[in-house]
């Protein structure tokens, strides 16, 4: 017999919502909080927007089935596609910009793993999780030292052919940020979902970034008075 699936409550609207904050501060004037109760409601709009997106995004039919001949070197060796699941049914990767034709890492990606550093051992509790990049590990494993990234597992793509046939290369074989999720069912490793909003698809005045956005420190300067601002991005060293 199969089990019945549980029911969710209705959404209350959120002009409810609202008034069941209860919120205020000290000071505050009614216009303060006016405007921030419209705020709010646009806040959980959005919120409610994100997980409509991710139940989307969770309901998509088979991906492709990856079939290329994906080699990577990684710290404890030579493994393929299959070896960086590990144990583990989804495998999360991020292809890195530091490609052999690069002195130093893209800051932006930097920026992102620096954080990532910090949840990967919390995210690899539920998922695979794989940093890859075209420079030789060697030159990976150093730069990982230098930046004390302690939990992130790095590995170069020894052919080549993942950031070929992921769109991690761009024509004039420069790197390209991917973010793409595989899964493993049945003995079949298929491309579940991957990143899909760049240049082409980024709206006047911004830059292109996905929904919601892979950078903690954009989330964090969303919710201040300056902003992102449009022309300061991170950089790999800020002098002493």
């Amino acid at each position: 017999m199969s089990q019945a699936s549980p029911v969710i409550p209705a959404l209350l609207p959120v002009a409810e919502l609202v008034q069941r904050n209860g919120s205020s501060f000290s000071g505050e004037s009614p216009e303060y909080r006016h405007a921030r109760n419209a705020l709010l409601a646009e806040e959980l709009e959005l919120r409610r927007h994100i997980e409509r997106v991710a139940e989307q995004r969770r309901a998509l039919p088979p991906g492709p089935e990856a079939k290329g001949d994906y080699r990577f070197i990684g710290e404890h060796g030579p493994v393929d596609l299959a070896g960086l699941f590990g144990d583990r049914q989804t495998l999360v990767t991020y292809s890195y910009m530091f490609g052999p034709q690069r002195e130093r890492p893209c800051p932006m990606c930097t920026s992102l793993l620096g954080a990532w550093n910090g949840e990967a051992r919390d995210i690899q509790q539920r998922v695979a999780l794989a940093v890859i990049a075209r420079s030789p590990l060697e030159r990976l494993a150093a730069f990982k030292q230098e930046r004390g990234w302690k939990d992130l597992p790095l590995y170069s793509d020894h052919n080549g052919e993942f950031s070929r046939d992921y769109h991690a290369i761009a024509d004039d074989g420069s790197d390209i940020p991917a973010f793409n999720v595989f899964t493993r069912r049945d003995g079949r490793i298929r491309l579940f979902w991957a990143g899909e909003m760049g240049m082409a698809t980024a709206d006047p005045g911004q830059d292109p970034r996905g929904a919601p956005d892979l950078m903690p420190i954009w989330t964090i300067l969303d919710c201040v008075p300056e902003g992102r601002g449009t022309s300061w991005y991170p950089k790999l060293d800020y002098g002493s």
